[in-house]
């Protein structure tokens, strides 16, 4: 066998990888979207996979040190918070969790909330960067050190924007116990979330700028994990589109007492998560293609 045959096997080889990867990639988030709104033990199998793609994406894009720092960083600052939160009501509000008591505790939070922080803050952290022109490499320059973890933040809280209001009043895996004008959010939810995933990141942000990020040399496989993480924050705001879609009719009431008309809050939901999340995703993908054509 020739060298250029070698060379011509190696190329396909590697073509067919890659396929494969994307159609896996792509299987994945259309089950999610179609599935995830529903609190089921299979939507719980997709959320430990979305977090392990997070921590797996975070390898490849930093390293594996740098993936341990973010998740150790987000665990420790998130359960802390969310214990004092539901202990005092600062800085979310008022509430607790109403999910399966059996399920393993960090104090009085269920131990899959501190992974999923990590897993929806590190792909909204990487949205963030790409808006700022991959400022996460530049994190040396006092701008990008401010500016990154404030960006970062409101991209991480337009997923809870989205969230909260079907999570916490149809499926009830949260509770708010004085309501809100939000389809029975408060306002100092989103208050918190930006406190809280701000720290996060400011901490992260700090790590980054005293530590080696990888240089990957190939740009082009750069842009793709950046694709990949852009298409995977996209699909946790796509996937309340189904529910929305499937029709659901009748009133749901909050812990304040409030009625609200399920489609109302199903479409209410879709509509900011539109003008939100999705606008985000779509300003991600253009930076991105101006910047690797």
């Amino acid at each position: 066998m020739t060298t250029e045959n070698v060379k011509t096997d190696s190329r396909w080889s590697q073509s067919t990888g890659e396929i494969i990867l994307w159609l896996a990639i792509v299987c994945f988030l259309a089950t999610a979207i179609a599935f995830s709104w529903n609190p089921t033990p299979f939507a719980q199998g997709l959320a430990a996979i979305f977090i392990a793609s997070a921590f797996a994406h975070a390898c490849v894009l930093y390293s594996l040190r740098s993936a341990l720092v973010l998740f150790f960083i987000c665990i420790m600052i998130t359960f802390a918070i969310e214990n004092l939160g539901a202990a005092t009501g600062f800085p979310f509000g008022h509430y607790h969790f109403e999910v399966d008591p059996d399920l393993p505790r960090v104090g009085s939070i269920p131990i899959i909330v501190g992974p999923l922080w990590f897993g929806a803050g590190y792909f909204s952290w990487i949205v963030a960067s790409i808006l700022l022109d991959g400022a996460d490499r530049h994190l040396d320059r006092p701008f990008n050190l401010t500016a990154l973890p404030v960006v970062a933040a409101f991209v991480m809280t337009q997923w809870d924007l989205v969230m909260d209001p079907p999570q916490s009043t149809i499926a009830r895996i949260w509770i708010w116990h004085d309501g809100g004008a939000d389809f029975g959010v408060p306002l100092s939810n989103y208050l918190g979330w930006l406190l809280t995933s701000w720290l996060f990141y400011q901490a992260f942000a700090l790590y980054l700028r005293r530590g080696t990020i990888k240089r990957l040399n190939n740009e082009q496989q750069r842009s793709k994990l950046l694709l990949i993480a852009i298409l995977f924050y996209a699909s946790a705001g796509l996937t309340h589109v189904v529910p929305w879609l499937t029709g659901n009719s009748g009133k749901v009431t909050d812990a304040a007492g409030h009625v609200w008309e399920i489609h109302d809050l199903r479409e209410t939901t879709v509509a900011i998560m539109l003008f939100t999340m999705f606008f985000t995703s779509v300003l991600a993908a253009l930076r991105l293609m101006k910047r690797h054509p």
